[in-house]
């Protein structure tokens, strides 16, 4: 829960490929995912996507269509694919926005439509990732998901996003601007490790700015699907399996 008792969710991290295709096939056969939607929005920032819904959350692949996309910039920094971005629910975004106003955190991209809304933050201010801050409405739905996720609720493959883990530079810094951007405290003896309603976000020390990212996503899955892995590599990231 957030501040004043309001949800804090996790519900859509992002990963970004130099190829779509052979991440997402790959992704899907490792998870056992439904048919993904692909959203004709993203074109607006010079991408094509696949949304995967994993529980009533998502894993997203982007990858870049044109030359001097931010995500083009990013794959050039890092060398290659990685995790990108996390997105979250919160019931009341007002606060979390003027949150973030008050830190002088800024805003990269917003938008208002009557079934959700979302900021994106600057990642130079978060570090490690873009963070969207979103509201879905009713809350639970997710028109990022698809038209089955518009304005009412479905689920997606078997499974559930458990955790993040981003690599920055300062971690405890990192983790203190999140919690108060979010409205969550810090879990309790832990400075680099703060929880939302369904997950948990973890911070670990990066050793330059071309390791800062996504690093690892926990996936908790039914024992017969994780079939004695502990964890597998797909698109740059680390897909720990619980």
């Amino acid at each position: 829960m957030g501040e004043w008792g309001s949800r804090v969710r996790l519900r859509q991290a992002v990963l970004l490929a130099a190829e779509l295709e052979p991440v997402c096939a790959e992704l899907s056969a490792a998870l056992a995912l439904e048919e993904p939607f692909h959203d004709p929005g993203v074109s607006e920032f010079g991408l094509r996507n696949a949304v995967f819904a994993l529980g009533d959350c998502f894993l997203e692949v982007i990858s870049p269509t044109q030359p001097q996309t931010a995500a083009g910039r990013y794959l050039a920094r890092h060398g290659g694919d990685g995790g990108y971005m996390v997105i979250f629910d919160l019931e009341d975004l007002e606060v979390a926005r003027e949150r973030a106003a008050r830190l002088g955190v800024r805003v990269v991209w917003q938008v208002d439509l009557p079934d959700i809304s979302a900021t994106h933050l600057h990642p130079a201010d978060m570090q490690g990732v873009i963070v969207s801050l979103d509201r879905s409405s009713p809350y639970g739905t997710w028109r990022w998901g698809g038209p089955q996720w518009t304005g009412r609720t479905a689920r997606g493959a078997e499974g559930r996003l458990a955790a993040i883990s981003v690599a920055v530079r300062e971690p405890e810094a990192v983790a203190a601007r999140w919690a108060q951007v979010l409205g969550v405290p810090l879990a309790k003896g832990a400075r680099s490790l703060l929880s939302v309603e369904n997950a948990e976000i973890a911070f670990q020390a990066a050793a330059d700015a071309h390791s800062e990212g996504l690093v690892e996503i926990a996936i908790e899955l039914p024992p017969a699907l994780r079939a004695g892995r502990e964890a597998i590599v797909i698109g740059g990231v680390r897909l720990r399996l619980l």
